[in-house]
């Protein structure tokens, strides 16, 4: 009985995800969604107005980092040719600068 359930369910899921894509076209349910640029969250802003701040990594290498509070972003810092950037700027493990600047949204942590 619990394998009839089980096909069942998978049949109706099936079925959603089809009726989801014929009628939202075939760039799917959050097509909307193409800008990567901007944040949707709680305080919507262009993520140019967020201020990074750069974390160290275990080896030594630098990343960008911003947290907005619920969201976060991290990028790894390269030069102009693709090559990581290990600057010896902080310890290993460490985040420096303003990285939690330019959200007006309450982070606890």
């Amino acid at each position: 009985m619990n394998v009839l359930k089980s096909i069942a369910l998978l049949a109706v899921l099936g079925s959603t995800t089809a009726c989801t894509e014929a009628m939202m076209g075939e760039s799917g349910y959050e097509s909307h969604k193409t800008d990567k640029t901007v944040d949707r969250g709680f305080d919507s802003k262009h993520l140019s107005t967020l201020v990074a701040g750069i974390w160290i990594d275990p080896v030594g290498c630098d990343h960008w980092i911003i947290d907005d509070g619920v969201e976060g972003y991290l990028s790894p810092r390269v030069d102009k040719y693709g090559k990581p950037v290990c600057s010896g700027v902080a310890e290993p493990n460490t985040a420096i600068g303003p990285y939690k600047d330019g959200s007006t949204f309450p982070d606890p942590v």
